[in-house]
């Protein structure tokens, strides 16, 4: 027994240990990795409890107080709810502490990069509070991350939007070509792929002998926003590129996909039915691992923006400059700390607390379960519209991205 302790003791020492240097490595320039960890760490969490946490749960007086015990997958979504709100109010709080943060001299700065010890402790301690607040907060913490998923999803193709515009300008920019060719091969590439994929859509989900209207609906309701991209942007008025709508044209492709893919297995114009017990695991992963690269992608991306919330602004000259001559080293750090934040620190927060949203809804389905539903990443009905109006709203926002500057043309877009 004796023995026994010794080693919990000496394993919990080394553990520490370990969890110590891990922390007091993180520099600056990983800070951003460390946070997407987190994020990662919280989508691991809400998995594990997801799938163990139901029968524990159950026994929780201030949380199963009904009078009729619910079915195992209200406990399973709860799990969910209150692990995401743990990560919301984790990173909304750091969010608005960030507020106005310009330059490294601020206190400010040395807590978003530092302190990770700490950190990790107040969000595990978060977590665990939030399994002892009462229902209703969680219900309305549930209606609530629908909109801020779909705010996220909508932050995500502004991201996606910029992208494109700024890699089509890049390569014309070069004016040689070589990259006009480049630029005309990766158009080429992306309509095939773009038409490849709609066949296989109509393929799997509009099986013949039944009736998939909706389906059949979706898809071509899907080519023919393709085909307006290309019209709008080879117009004479507007003079823009093939790249761009080819980009979007396969990104749009691939929402339909996504949205058909989320109907209920038991549906019957859904192709994969037949498959759902096969790719459960699979989907799950896969569905948590974008979720990941997505949210890394927003953050780093939206985050690294001058033009929101907390620009960061150049310190001005002669501001704060000593009365007394310093030497090389001092004035060295002095410069450093001066020197102007690289991202908004406000929104990179920002980000993760709206993916802590979308991951919830991500994990239960928005909220739904439709036959063997609850045990995959994003199926059910609610999960189909979202999918496919993110891609409507892709398609409204790159046209007027387009015609903007023709309608408006005083102001700068």
């Amino acid at each position: 027994m004796w023995a026994a302790s010794c080693l919990a003791s000496c394993c919990a020492a080394c553990a520490c240990d370990a969890c110590r240097t891990v922390v007091s490595g993180i520099s600056r320039r990983s800070a951003r990795i460390a946070y997407c960890g987190l994020f990662a760490l919280s989508l691991v969490v809400s998995w594990i409890l997801r799938e163990v946490a139901a029968p524990l749960m159950e026994k929780l007086p201030w949380i199963n107080h009904f009078h009729k015990t619910p079915d195992r997958e209200w406990f399973e979504t709860d799990a969910v709810l209150r692990v995401s709100l743990g990560n919301f109010l984790f990173f909304t709080i750091l969010a608005f502490s960030m507020v106005g943060v310009k330059n490294q001299r601020d206190p400010r700065d040395a807590v978003h990069h530092g302190g990770w010890m700490m950190k990790i402790i107040c969000w595990f301690i978060l977590v665990i509070l939030m399994f002892f607040v009462p229902n209703e907060i969680i219900s309305f913490y549930e209606s609530a991350s629908k909109f801020g998923a779909g705010l996220f999803l909508l932050v995500q193709v502004v991201l996606l939007l910029d992208f494109v515009h700024g890699w089509n300008d890049k390569w014309v920019g070069y004016d040689e070509q070589f990259w006009y060719v480049a630029l005309l091969v990766v158009s080429l590439v992306c309509y095939l792929a773009t038409f490849g994929f709609s066949g296989l859509l109509f393929h799997l989900f509009t099986p013949s002998g039944q009736d998939c209207g909706l389906n059949t609906f979706f898809i071509v309701m899907t080519l023919t926003l393709v085909l307006l991209f290309a019209i709008v942007a080879l117009h004479p008025a507007v003079g823009g590129s093939i790249l761009p709508a080819s980009v979007i044209s396969l990104y749009c492709m691939y929402l339909c996909y996504s949205g058909l893919a989320s109907e209920p297995r038991d549906y019957e114009c859904n192709g994969l039915h037949k498959h759902s017990k096969a790719i459960s695991t699979g989907t799950l992963t896969l569905g948590l691992l974008t979720t990941v690269l997505s949210v890394v992608y927003s953050a780093v991306r939206a985050g690294s923006s001058t033009t929101l919330l907390s620009p960061p602004s150049s310190p001005r000259a002669g501001a704060g400059k000593p009365l007394l001559p310093m030497d090389k080293a001092d004035e060295h750090e002095e410069k450093e700390k001066n020197k102007p934040v690289s991202y908004s620190y406000a929104f990179f927060h920002i980000i993760f607390s709206l993916a802590s949203m979308y991951s919830a809804m991500l994990l239960t389905g928005w909220s739904t379960s439709v036959g063997e539903s609850g045990k995959l990443v994003d199926v059910g009905w609610p999960s189909v519209w979202v999918r496919i109006i993110t891609g409507w709203a892709t398609a409204g926002l790159y046209i007027w991205s387009l015609v903007a500057p023709i309608l408006f043309p005083e102001r700068e877009f």
